[in-house]
């Protein structure tokens, strides 16, 4: 007798419930393509209103409470991640295919609570919110919470970017907002095990019940409806170009900022020197930071730029080499593995020559690692078609006959997340650096130097956005507190208000005495003067 497929409850106002949809979806295991046996809903309309209602009334209870409770509840999520890292771990393994370790619970896992306790402490001490004082005019202004937010999550990063424990998430709770997540359905059990877990962490800190929201899944045109709701702040999104520019659309119409992080191909520029110097080594940092995660991080270097000659010839064969002997590591899912395939099937119809690779493999969600090459002057025929992202273990190599070849290929990149430059130590490239970062910097949002894209530290001086199509604003990063919490956050000004009547952080003594304010026109953690 076969055994019935449970169905899982989404989380409404701080209660599992039954979802109001009769669809479901299943996850599936990516190394052995079986489905994973819970049932997830996909929500209907009256799922999101109940949400969205219950968002609302937590948003007016969250700006009642002190920053001080916001970062406890934080803190304390935090702790509780790293208690179950085991079994989140083992979930996003089953669901992703990505090792537990290192890369779950040694890597991804205590990144995720790394961010909870910075936003934690961002929250309790206030500067984020740049407090800015003019005694004179009486004329105060800091930054306040927008109200409700959702978050898109995306399905590589099931932790540290995950729709109810990553980035947007703990900024958005930083800065006061309730957070209604939309889970990846890639990995929809893992973000019911955090959602359990955000829940208990709220009642101990005594959070607003409907602090943290989960839904699954929703038809695209209540995913549209949702982003454009009156009662929406603002939204995170981490996914496709396609989808992000939907959302985009339907947010935009109506005046809802929407955070997205979109697509990025994330050049590497070869100079002739260090390839002189230290070919074999640049070989070895390239494989490790291209195969790294089977290509699917979203600063995996998928075009590198060279210049002809015969150590440009010998890296490209080398890497040839290394990637036809690599076996293919899991991709993430089925549409990861057919939206690979048909990215390079893109490149190759362009006139992209395929060196290795290219091939689905069977039985499981894997293609061939993937090198192309074309030449600068094809690429400047259709710009537009060779930067196609190849979401996955595939690169694109582009050899420019001249530097200033090279540098028109640069000029006529999208925006994107990052971009390198690998020159010589011994200051044999140094004459083509300038140019060549300068124009390199006003198309991406982090330039390297001498080390590959892939890592991205939690750091204050992180910037991990850029230019469209990176993301949607190239103002604004996704990773690093404080800056990241201010795109969930409005300004607002108090102009002649009494003393008693303002924020905390806009009264006359410094509420924590070690926040910074903008008074006067100086940065300081003094009192206002009596």
């Amino acid at each position: 007798m076969a055994t019935a497929v449970q169905n899982e409850p989404v989380l409404i106002a701080g209660r599992w419930q039954a979802s109001h949809g009769t669809e479901t979806f299943q996850a599936l295991n990516p190394t052995t393509l079986e489905p994973l046996p819970p049932q997830y809903p996909v929500s209907t309309w009256e799922d999101c209103e109940a949400a969205l209602a219950a968002a609302v009334d937590a948003a007016a209870r969250l700006r009642q409470l002190p920053a001080a409770r916001i970062a406890q509840f934080l803190d304390t999520y935090a702790d509780l991640i790293d208690a179950n890292m085991a079994e989140i771990a083992e979930l996003a393994h089953q669901e992703t295919a990505l090792p537990i370790e290192p890369r779950l619970a040694k890597v991804e896992g205590p990144r995720t609570s790394n961010q909870l306790r910075q936003a934690a402490a961002a929250a309790r001490e206030g500067t984020w919110a740049m407090p800015t004082i003019d005694t004179k005019l009486n004329i105060r202004s800091c930054y306040e919470p927008i109200g409700p937010v959702i978050v898109f999550g995306p399905n590589n990063f099931p932790l540290a970017f995950g729709s109810v424990s990553g980035g947007d998430f703990a900024a958005a709770i930083a800065a006061g907002n309730p957070v209604i997540g939309k889970a990846n359905t890639s990995h929809p059990g893992t973000t019911r095990k955090l959602a359990e877990l955000a829940r208990q962490a709220a009642s101990q800190t005594g959070l607003p019940e409907a602090t943290v929201q989960l839904i699954y899944r929703t038809s695209h045109a209540d995913g549209e409806r949702l982003v454009s709701d009156r009662r929406t702040g603002a939204v995170g999104y981490t996914g496709s170009r396609k989808a992000g520019l939907v959302l985009k659309a339907a947010a935009d119409k109506v005046g809802k900022p929407i955070y997205l992080e979109l697509s990025s191909v994330n050049p590497v520029v070869m100079l002739p020197g260090a390839l002189r110097e230290r070919g074999e080594k640049l070989v070895d940092e390239f494989m490790t930071s291209v195969l790294m995660g089977t290509g699917q991080f979203c600063t995996n270097p998928g075009l590198v730029l060279a210049l002809s000659g015969q150590e440009t010839e010998t890296f490209i064969d080398s890497v040839r080499q290394r990637m036809s002997a690599n076996e293919p590591g899991v991709l993430l899912s089925p549409s990861v593995q057919q939206s690979l395939v048909a990215a390079v099937d893109t490149l190759v119809r362009a006139g992209a020559e395929l060196l290795c690779g290219g091939q689905a493999r069977q039985g499981r969600c894997a293609v061939e690692n993937t090198l192309l090459r074309t030449s600068a002057e094809a690429f400047l025929r259709q710009p537009e078609v060779f930067q196609t992202e190849a979401f996955g273990n595939a690169s694109l190599v582009v050899v420019a006959d001249t530097i200033d070849q090279l540098a028109d290929v640069l000029r006529h990149l999208e925006g994107n997340l990052t971009g390198c430059i690998c020159s010589a130590e011994d200051g044999s490239d140094d004459p083509h650096y300038p140019a060549l970062a300068s124009i390199l910097t006003q198309r991406v949002g982090r330039l390297l130097n001498d080390k590959m894209p892939t890592g991205v530290a939690v750091s204050p001086a992180m910037n991990h956005g850029g230019p469209f199509p990176a993301t949607g604003h190239p103002g604004f990063t996704a990773v690093g507190i404080p800056a990241s919490i201010h795109r969930f956050a409005k300004l607002t000004c108090y102009d002649g208000v009494r003393q008693g009547r303002l924020p905390w952080l806009l009264q006359d003594k410094n509420p924590t005495g070690s926040t910074w304010r903008y008074i006067d026109g100086k940065w300081t953690t003094a009192d206002v003067d009596g």
